[in-house]
């Protein structure tokens, strides 16, 4: 490993102002990703900037009912805490169905965000891998590419990303709360990370030197039917094959509300757009959540090896959406 200088920051702006001053600089919170890829090679930091000490770690109920979660506050206390246990299921479920316990008690809410693909090819500087070197060329399309993308790829690189918090905040219609030189703003969890297009080593719309300070979880979702489920190779610390978060309200035999979307699938998660205008006001009945996922998932570009994900992600989602749809009333008896 490189040497580098190390930056303790007390508030976020000493945290900004350390990352304009240092080119090359890193932000570190748990670090249970960014110090693996310092392992590799694949991340080179001249200066780490710890932000695990700064105050954001809290998750306070707002006057208007969001839930704003702050950047360091540790995946395993967000899985646990009782607002978020009892209102956002679907996010608990997502954390506590990722990595292992040890893992979740150090990761943080804006490191979980961050976390890069654990693409093979990303992670070996000697292989091709134009979202660690644009250009190099990418070796998955034409190599081992059974756990990657079949959704919202480019010729220039189908990695997956690989967090399960991220998929329900994109179901939940969370906000990601950010600081940075110009000051803060807020981003669509769903426009947060970006497909790869042209430019595959851009992960983020994050700008340089922006900080993750918290995520706004929205009072609109509070308290709704929701799940999250996710297949994988082996029972516990791995990462998904394919995953799905739901977020639904049936009122009357009718779809009132809905959030899909979709993990392991696509180079970020996917929020099932489609799929959620074809159910929304539908019956909620077999029928239509076939149909409308179906929809969805006629947009895949699968390779020979990662087919098998389609119906897999199809079953997924088909098996949380009758399990979250309240039973019909029983009939009144005969007289």
């Amino acid at each position: 490993m490189r040497s580098f200088d190390y930056v303790r920051a007390r508030t976020p702006e000493e945290a900004v102002e350390a990352f304009t001053d240092r080119p090359g600089a890193r932000y570190l919170a748990g670090g249970t990703n960014l110090v693996d890829l310092m392992k590799l090679g694949v991340e080179r930091p001249t200066t780490l900037i710890d932000v695990s000490r700064l105050p954001l770690d809290g998750v306070t109920e707002l006057p208007d009912g969001t839930l704003r979660v702050g950047a360091t506050v540790r995946n395993s206390d967000l899985a646990a805490h009782p607002l978020v246990r009892d209102r956002y299921p679907v996010l608990s479920q997502a954390l506590l169905a990722g990595a292992s316990g040890q893992l979740r008690n150090v990761a943080t809410t804006g490191g979980n965000l961050l976390q890069r693909t654990r693409c093979s090819y990303f992670q070996d500087p000697g292989k091709p891998c134009n979202k660690r070197r644009p250009g190099s060329g990418c070796g998955a399309l034409d190599g081992v590419h059974r756990d990657h993308a079949v959704l919202g790829t480019s010729p220039h690189c189908i990695a997956t990303h690989p967090s399960d918090m991220a998929v329900a905040l994109a179901a939940l219609g969370a906000r990601i709360e950010l600081y940075g030189p110009e000051g803060a703003r807020t981003v669509e969890a769903t426009d947060f990370h970006r497909l790869p297009e042209e430019h595959p080593e851009r992960d983020t719309e994050i700008r340089p030197g922006e900080l993750i300070t918290g995520v706004l979880l929205p009072a609109a979702a509070a308290g709704l039917p929701s799940a999250y489920r996710k297949a994988r190779d082996r029972a516990s610390y791995a990462f998904a094959l394919a995953s799905v978060a739901v977020v639904l309200r049936v009122a009357d035999g009718q779809v009132g509300q809905v959030g899909l979307a979709f993990g392991g699938l696509a180079h970020r998660p996917w929020r099932a757009r489609v799929a959620e205008a074809a159910l929304l006001g539908e019956a909620a009945t077999p029928a239509v959540f076939a149909s409308a996922v179906d929809l969805e998932l006629a947009a895949a570009r699968p390779l020979p090896d990662n087919a098998y994900k389609l119906p897999l992600a199809r079953n997924l989602a088909l098996d949380v959406l009758a399990r979250l749809t309240p039973a019909p009333a029983p009939l009144p008896p005969r007289r």
